[in-house]
């Protein structure tokens, strides 16, 4: 019948070898990940399996009157394995606070007690003084083994002490959960000087292991997420970039007439055109959130230079008492310019856009309809390619959506929903 610490004893050493199992298949697949992390971590969960295996020795191997050698051989790989998975907590700790371990006390000092470990472990097979089997493969601790298992604890404690040391080398997040994947180990390796409890401590290795690998799949998840901003941002550049060669032309020719026929409205056309252009390329350099009432300033002096050009095709309404909220850069802007370029025909009725805003319980919600003939399947990809840019810089930067629907009678209608910042 199986008793109670074995069947404990089993679930843990199971738990520990699927740990380092999922740990190996991530590692091995991670995407983007840097050469060194990749390899530690493939290495280090190889040596959670191989040492989880060791730890279910005594349970496959019969029988156990032959067994007695090849025990033996488990239980030295079962400790080797052990010292060097402690040994890469610390190279772990080194790479992340960007120490050169030829050159650390720490690693120094750590490698001091993992020498005598290794040199040890290496004669253990050969003597009764710190650990034998009965013939019936049964393991008993010898009058040393508890000393042995002291020289195993300085190497986590010093981890955690200079863990702290260089804690502002490191972010929040990877401090605590380097220091957090310490101290089950600690604890683990001070209950096994007095009674043995490998299956436990293969444990705690394999909940050490999964945390600092969850910091690096942490920082991995970060890294894309910034590199989906630049990607973002880039194409709002592009698009600021890209402004469209006959509306500047246009405007300048309006201005240029108006110089003559109303200078004063001259003057106005040139001041929007002008905030207009300092918009945009102040949008380029922008990589953050900006105020929503920024970018209806930048909204209003385009559709007034629009306006300036196409006086009797194009009227706006604007009802915007929510202003109390921000988003990312060029994102009214370049909607309103896209109903604008394919709503506006000189030979149709007059172009009027509204443009809304409102506080619903999802958030701050945009809305931008027009009265143009709209955009489907035949039109050509521009609107949409520019519209699918807003979109997804919105989902990046601050979790926000986009809906585009026909509107009933003709037209567009876009709403975006920002939800509140937390």
């Amino acid at each position: 019948m199986t008793e109670p610490i074995d069947l404990l004893s089993a679930i843990l050493v199971g738990a520990g070898l699927m740990m380092g199992l999922l740990g190996l298949a991530i590692a091995v697949f991670m995407p983007g990940a840097d050469r060194w992390n990749k390899r530690f971590f493939i290495f280090f969960f190889l040596c959670v399996v191989l040492y989880a295996g060791f730890c279910t020795a005594d349970g496959w191997i019969s029988p156990p009157s032959d067994a007695a050698p090849v025990l033996k051989a488990a239980y030295y790989f079962q400790t080797l394995l052990g010292t060097i998975l402690i040994l890469m907590t610390t190279l772990f700790l080194l790479h992340w606070c960007g120490e050169k371990w030829r050159n650390s006390f720490l690693f120094r000092v750590v490698g001091i007690f993992w020498i005598i470990l290794f040199v040890v472990n290496f004669i253990a097979p050969f003597t009764d003084q710190i650990y034998y089997l009965s013939p019936q493969g049964e393991f008993f601790r010898g009058p040393l083994y508890p000393l042995v298992m002291v020289m195993f604890v300085p190497i986590p404690v010093l981890n955690l002490i200079f863990a702290f040391r260089w804690r502002s080398r490191m972010s929040k997040r990877y401090f605590y959960a380097f220091i957090l994947s310490m101290i089950p180990m600690v604890i683990t390796l001070l209950i096994h000087i007095f009674v043995s409890v490998f299956a436990l401590l293969g444990f705690s290795i394999a909940i050490c292991a999964l945390a600092m690998f969850g910091i690096v799949l942490f920082d991995q998840v970060d890294r894309m997420m910034r590199q989906q901003r630049e990607i973002a941002h880039q194409r709002a550049s592009i698009m600021v970039l890209q402004m469209r060669p006959h509306f500047i032309y246009n405007t300048m020719m309006s201005i240029y007439y108006l110089c003559k026929q109303d200078p004063d409205r001259a003057q106005r056309v040139t001041l929007d055109f002008t905030t207009y252009l300092r918009k945009n390329f102040t949008a380029i350099a922008s990589e953050d959130l900006i105020p929503f009432s920024e970018e209806l300033e930048h909204t209003r002096a385009y559709l007034a230079v629009e306006q300036a050009q196409h006086e009797d095709f194009l009227t706006v309404e604007y009802d915007t008492p929510h202003v109390g909220f921000r988003l990312p850069p060029l994102t009214l802007q370049p909607i309103v310019e896209n109903a604008v370029k394919h709503g506006l025909d000189p030979d149709s009725e007059p172009l009027r856009i509204m443009i809304r805003t409102a506080r619903t319980a999802a958030g701050s919600e945009i809305t931008v309809e027009d009265t143009g003939a709209g955009f489907g399947t035949a039109d050509d990809g521009a609107p949409h390619i520019a519209l699918k840019n807003i979109q997804q810089r919105l989902e990046i930067m601050c979790h926000g959506t986009m809906t585009i629907h026909s509107r009933q009678g003709g037209g567009t209608v876009v709403r975006v929903t920002i939800p509140d910042a937390k």
